[in-house]
């Protein structure tokens, strides 16, 4: 234990005002979302990862890492959305193995409406609360965070943004 690098005060109280942001920003953003749409957050997400795929389908392996879900998670969430008419499964002409999420007309309709009352959220609560400087400060730490806990870009956050992603381990 004697190597142990304890956090200093400054850091124990800044690391505690993080942890409670990661507590409180989902059911934050899960309110309006479910008051006026019948959505969580997450269904929200995969709905939202859909809408932006070419031709509105993702294969569910990838869908779940762009969502950071478990294959079960995801699988559950995709059921409640098909159940709602919002998401059809098919399996893929190309290989029988993968399985498909497709975004129904009816799901494009809900995350069409559901995307400003999202954006309010965020602005609320996040983004019109900082100065540009404090954005921009935010940018960098959330890359400096992300290199630590997606070094391999599994979200594909840095291709979305146009940044290269990193070489896989070993080129």
């Amino acid at each position: 234990m004697n190597d142990v690098r304890w956090l200093s005060a400054q850091e124990l109280h800044t690391w505690v005002k993080l942890e409670v942001i990661a507590e409180l920003l989902p059911a934050a953003l899960d309110q309006p979302l479910q008051r006026d749409h019948n959505l969580n957050h997450f269904e929200y997400i995969v709905l939202a990862q859909l809408s932006e795929s070419d031709r509105r389908t993702m294969p569910l392996t990838v869908l779940a890492a762009r969502t950071s879900a478990t294959l079960p998670r995801l699988s559950h969430v995709i059921r409640r959305l098909e159940d709602r008419g919002l998401v059809v499964r098919s399996t893929s002409e190309l290989d029988r193995r993968v399985t498909l999420a497709t975004l129904t007309d009816a799901g494009w309709d809900l995350v069409v409406r559901a995307a400003p009352t999202h954006v309010a959220s965020v602005r609320d609560v996040v983004i019109d609360r900082l100065t540009p400087d404090q954005l921009r400060a935010l940018d960098q730490i959330t890359d400096a965070m992300l290199e630590a806990l997606d070094p391999g870009d599994r979200k594909g956050l840095r291709q979305a943004c146009g940044e290269k992603a990193p070489a896989p381990d070993g080129v």
